[in-house]
């Protein structure tokens, strides 16, 4: 450990050291005297990161660089240093919860498309073998608005729980908060709902919660909200052996999706029973499969599904 800033110090050190892998934190406070620019700067940090780069080719030194982040999640200061570098590596993870995920969101010699997921124990970082299993193991079995959603990081199928809770208000703006979902396609499949199924929401404020801290980023999970939301709308809870992955279009259509065969291998491997997954998607699939697959088209069959007495009546909400 050196408490140092200079870069002239930091390269001084690794020649003396000849360490297997040196970590500069952070390379926004790492000036070099050839420049008489602040530290921070883009040329300090073209300057700083290059010089270290040439150290690390030619010495064979794995060189680590500490950046910060903004608000957002992105990298702060001069883009030019994800230009230089030869992997961008972000280490993700909510402060309440003690998983962490490693995601590469560039890699010159190697896949983007794969992450690792951590656990944060008393004596360190603990990779998680099975994150499917850790993220549903306090699930609620007969809670309604609870379902599971089967979604991909990269080429790695992993099982979230997904939570919904609807809700009167009295004001006169209903609220609508989502918590690891995009917000604007939450706006959008609750729009659906109310105009394809005749669902009320206009005087309801809205919850949903990816359990976990997690984001789910790709669509996969729109038949899994909508489910959510009806179970919670009509207090029905779902069974909890069946989980949920598909696209919904604002027509109500329900739109196939990638890596189904995946994502049922996880299903049965953590004991569901059943799939509820776009028709075209179940046609497309190869052979006989681990589990039961539900098909549908469109999100009226996702309702007639789920509740099969009450899928003519209006929503009491």
């Amino acid at each position: 450990l050196a408490a140092e800033t200079s870069l002239d110090a930091v390269v001084e050190q690794i020649g003396i050291l000849k360490p297997a892998a040196a970590i500069v934190d952070s390379i926004q406070t790492v000036w070099s005297r050839s420049l008489e620019s602040a530290a921070g700067s883009l040329s300090q940090v073209r300057e700083v990161a290059g010089r270290l780069t040439e150290i690390a080719k030619r010495d064979e030194v794995g060189v680590w660089l500490i950046g910060h982040v903004t608000k957002d999640g992105s990298l702060a200061g001069p883009r030019a240093l994800e230009h230089l570098v030869d992997t961008v590596v972000y280490f993700e993870g909510d402060r309440q919860h003690s998983h962490r995920i490693l995601r590469a969101t560039k890699n010159r010699f190697g896949p983007t498309d794969e992450i690792g997921v951590f656990e944060m124990r008393s004596d360190g970082l603990a990779p998680v073998d099975n994150p499917s299993a850790l993220f549903l193991a306090e699930r609620p079995p007969h809670a309604t608005g609870c379902t599971v959603v089967a979604t991909l990081e990269g080429t790695r199928p992993i099982l979230l729980e997904l939570q919904a809770l609807v809700t009167p208000t009295g004001a006169a703006v209903p609220r609508r908060v989502a918590n690891g979902l995009d917000f604007q396609r939450v706006a959008m499949l609750l729009a659906v709902l109310e105009k394809r199924l005749d669902v009320r929401l206009a005087t309801a404020d809205v919850f949903l919660n990816v359990v976990g801290g997690l984001e789910i980023r790709e669509p996969a999970a729109d038949l899994g909200v909508l489910a959510a939301v009806l179970s919670s709308v009509r207090n029905t809870p779902i069974d909890p052996r069946w989980a949920f992955f598909g696209e919904v279009g604002l027509g109500g259509e329900v739109r196939g999706v990638p890596q189904a065969e995946k994502r049922l291998q996880e299903l049965a491997r953590l004991g569901f029973t059943r799939a509820v997954l776009p028709r075209a998607t179940v046609e497309a699939l190869p052979g006989e499969q681990p589990l039961e697959t539900a098909g549908l088209t469109h999100v009226g069959a996702l309702a007639e599904l789920l509740l099969p007495a009450r899928a003519g009546r209006r929503n009491p909400v």
